[in-house]
């Protein structure tokens, strides 16, 4: 199976031996592949749609998670270690399409990149960094609730400086793979369209396939293993404690034995599922570019410069579910949000018998230690 243009190209009449190349300013071709020269140009319709979608993607992302950052740090009973995570990935999913939105924008109203060589690898940079602090922040929240769930009292509570430390791991990591580009490790190009840039992965040195591999490595793989591994314990800790209270319930001949220790663990459970929700969107969002990124490096499919765009597109959009993701599932949240802006809520009475002080994905009870 191959990723073909097929009629999205041959649709498009009157380009004659154009290419998708033509329209690239002359100080840009030293950073576009051969490969690319192949492909007539798309269609300036789909460089409208395009440009559309990134707008309003851009749009929302950055007024979301403006108010999850707002919310968060305004609001004293959000204000905890934990939530310093949250606070973390909504900054890096603000920025992510702060920087992203604008250019792509532009540039698909002018239907090429139109920014210089060097807005480009800026450009990529930003957008690989904040992808990266976000699946890193999502599994340091992913291993805080593994802490808080399934070591239970055993737990050592998460302090403010344990989590500032947790953020500046991920940001300092990310940063050092993120820059590597820049000192000849790979580099930062534009995407198939030529209306984005990011990294090189048409490249048939191994100089540059290798960090297309050990990245992929460090901000998918690995992350996901440690998520699976978090989660699969959880879920047992889940299932065992439900299981004990069913049997206590029933030998006492009593319909529940849910006291307010085990309201609470059922509410640190309910978060779970809102954090392996958005982990499993963030997931479902950059898979397909993780596709795109080893089909060209391995060189087993013939990539479109329409599918790479759609499959950034996709990845970028990631930005956009967390701070939906808030809104929908987090009572204490919905509760500050109310008072905040109330227009914004739908209902009058948020539901306060789950609420836990948390962020969509990660919050404990415990007060940080003194």
């Amino acid at each position: 199976m191959a990723f073909v243009s097929g009629p999205t190209y041959s649709a498009w009449q009157g380009t004659g031996n154009m290419t998708v190349v033509d329209k690239v300013p002359p100080e840009m071709l030293h950073m576009v592949d051969a490969h690319w020269y192949q492909y007539p140009p798309m269609n300036p319709l789909w460089h409208s749609i395009l440009g559309f979608t990134i707008f309003c993607l851009g749009v929302v992302s950055v007024l979301g998670n403006g108010m999850v950052i707002y919310i968060f740090s305004t609001t004293k009973s959000l204000r905890t270690p934990s939530n310093l995570l949250v606070v973390n990935l909504a900054f890096s999913d603000f920025f992510m399409m702060l920087t992203m939105s604008p250019p792509m924008v532009y540039n698909c109203y002018h239907e090429t990149w139109v920014l210089g060589p060097f807005f480009c690898e800026i450009y990529a940079f930003f957008g690989s960094l904040f992808g990266s602090i976000s699946i890193w922040t999502m599994t340091m929240i992913a291993l805080d609730r593994y802490n808080v769930i399934v070591k239970g009292l055993a737990a050592k509570p998460m302090t403010n400086g344990s989590a500032l430390m947790r953020i500046a791991l991920v940001w300092i990591l990310s940063l050092v793979w993120t820059l590597a580009p820049f000192f000849g490790w790979n580099r930062y190009v534009p995407e198939g369209n030529m209306t984005a840039c990011g990294t090189d992965y048409l490249s048939k040195d191994w100089t540059s396939r290798s960090y297309i591999l050990i990245y992929s490595v460090f901000v998918y793989f690995a992350p996901l293993l440690m998520i699976i591994y978090a989660y699969t314990f959880i879920v047992q800790a889940v299932a065992a404690h439900e299981k004990n209270m069913r049997e206590q319930a029933k030998k006492m001949n009593v319909a529940s034995l849910r006291s307010s220790e085990a309201a609470n663990t059922s509410a640190e459970c309910k978060l779970a599922k809102v954090a392996l929700m958005t982990i499993s969107l963030w997931f479902m969002a950059w898979t397909p570019y993780l596709i795109i990124n080893y089909a060209g490096v391995f060189e087993s499919m013939n990539i479109s410069p329409l599918t790479t765009i759609w499959g950034s597109l996709f990845a970028k959009a990631n930005a956009v579910y967390n701070p939906i993701v808030y809104g929908i599932s987090h009572p204490k949240y919905r509760a500050a949000l109310g008072k905040k802006f109330p227009s914004l809520v739908c209902q009058s009475e948020p539901d306060e018998s789950a609420s836990v002080v948390s962020g969509a994905t990660n919050v404990s009870e415990e007060k940080p230690a003194a």
